[in-house]
């Protein structure tokens, strides 16, 4: 099948609802891993990656932090609204989605937690821009009236091992309204335990926006449009990259933003560069990888563009065989499930 050939329904399976995870397993390091490598399929434990990693390597982690972005609100005529942040656009002012029974128009007020007022200043597809009057630091304000984003499909309210568990032990720059749950599965020791076997680690930032999880509406992919998310490739990494190279080591990229971010950076003649940035990049089978050889990601949605991704790295017939095999197993899906290493198609 060619790329052009593939449609949304190539991207679908049935999975039973009970393999959904619904809480994250009492150790980090405690998840199960399935090892991809064409039609060889392999499980491990999450534990045992530094025995699929070999000295010279280069891992690359995405170190975006998670804002606690969830907030519940008011309408001035009294209805009740769920704001959920897009991405922060000053020290005031952010794009949110709402749900609300109707949607609250320009010039409307919502008020929210620590007496504070929110003016809808415009509306933008399904984003709406706000003004926080009185708010000096907006991530300062979410930290204390926000609440962890989890996503839909764990059916429970974040609690307070949430605030941890729901972000990396490494996560720095504060942005993402969703974890690049991949990363979930380290603890420092496990980081140690990878520098001493000499794999060098390596940090990009993309902050993770809700509209990557936006649904594909179309059945022909090539329609669907990525929604814009900020990504930073620092000069060091551009040059761990080179290292990786000269030196014969393979590049890993932790989740599917991390090799987003790699690739968005990498431009048309394959060259990675140093770069703070925006990136829409739809990756879907046919894609030609210019910077990443293997990805480290846990199980995603059927008919997601991140399943897309993963298709388009390990080959869709080996992803489509991988998933088969990880529902008959019991593997646990999504955010606080278990994870995959997926080796590059040669083809």
């Amino acid at each position: 099948m060619v790329p052009g050939d593939y449609t949304l329904s190539d991207f679908d399976f049935a999975l039973p609802p009970e393999l959904i995870a619904q809480v994250p397993p009492p150790e980090r390091t405690g998840s199960r891993l399935l090892h991809v490598a064409g039609d060889v399929l392999t499980d491990r434990r999450f534990q045992d990656l530094p025995q699929l990693l070999r000295a010279g390597d280069l891992l690359v982690l995405n170190d975006t932090r998670v804002v606690k972005s969830r907030l519940a609100g008011t309408k001035s005529t009294g209805g009740k609204v769920e704001l959920l942040l897009e991405r922060l656009l000053g020290a005031d002012e952010a794009l949110f989605q709402i749900r609300a029974s109707h949607a609250p128009r320009p010039g409307q007020s919502i008020r929210l937690p620590g007496g504070v007022e929110a003016t809808v200043l415009e509306r933008s597809d399904r984003f709406f821009r706000l003004r926080l009057a009185g708010v000096a630091s907006l991530p300062d304000y979410l930290d204390r009236h926000g609440a962890v984003p989890l996503p839909p499909y764990i059916a429970r309210d974040a609690t307070a091992d949430d605030e941890t568990r729901y972000q990396t032990v490494y996560s720095r720059h504060p942005g993402a309204v969703a974890a690049p749950t991949a990363g979930l599965h380290f603890d420092l020791p496990l980081l140690a335990a990878l520098r001493d076997a000499g794999v060098e680690l390596a940090w990009v930032t993309l902050h993770v926006g809700a509209g990557t999880f936006q649904p594909v509406q179309t059945e022909d992919i090539a329609a669907h449009r990525m929604h814009a998310e900020r990504y930073r490739i620092p000069a060091d990494t551009v040059a761990a990259v080179a290292r990786a190279r000269a030196r014969g080591g393979r590049v890993t990229a932790v989740g599917t933003t991390s090799l987003r971010a790699l690739e968005a950076a990498s431009g048309p003649d394959g060259v990675l560069r140093a770069i703070e940035a925006e990136t829409a990049l739809f990756i879907r089978p046919g894609y030609r990888f210019a910077v990443v050889d293997r990805l480290l990601t846990n199980f995603h949605l059927p008919r997601s563009t991140l399943l897309m991704l993963v298709s388009a790295l390990g080959g869709c017939a080996s992803v489509r065989a991988a998933y088969r095999h990880a529902i008959a197993q019991r593997y646990r899906f999504f955010s606080y499930g278990d994870a995959m290493l997926v080796e590059r198609d040669p083809s």
